[in-house]
């Protein structure tokens, strides 16, 4: 028998996202903790903005604060999007573990990917 050790993300009482490991999981829940701060914040603003596209926008700029902080400090969006890509780089030449991949048949999705509503939304942003 195996042991398959789940982080599960949940929000108002609904599993929201599952993940192999807690790490992945602290920071999907600091994401949304940061798209709900973002909610509220732009509901107290006079723009009228449907509720369902203001969920996407929070949503979005929490999988992105990083860039719109820099944006916000200055820096112009070619030059975060260049930073981006080489720290991107030198993560990915710094990672010293090889990856085991196993055959994936069919539509399955990847052990380590997370589970749930928000993740084909997740998956499509990136």
């Amino acid at each position: 028998m195996a042991v398959i050790v789940k982080y599960v993300v949940v929000r108002d009482g609904k599993e929201d996202m599952i993940f192999t490991t807690k790490k992945e999981a602290d920071a999907y829940d600091k994401m949304l903790d940061i798209a709900e701060q973002l909610h509220e914040f732009l509901q107290t603003s006079e723009i009228d903005i449907a509720a369902d596209q203001l969920d996407d926008l929070t949503f979005f700029m929490a999988q992105h604060r990083d860039q719109i902080g820099s944006i916000l400090k200055g820096a112009a969006p070619d030059a975060v999007k260049k930073t981006k890509a080489s720290k991107d780089k030198v993560e990915a030449s710094a990672a010293v573990e090889p990856e085991v991949e196993e055959p994936v048949t069919g539509e399955e999705e990847p052990a380590d990917a997370p589970t749930g509503p928000r993740a084909a939304k997740s998956r499509a942003a990136a």
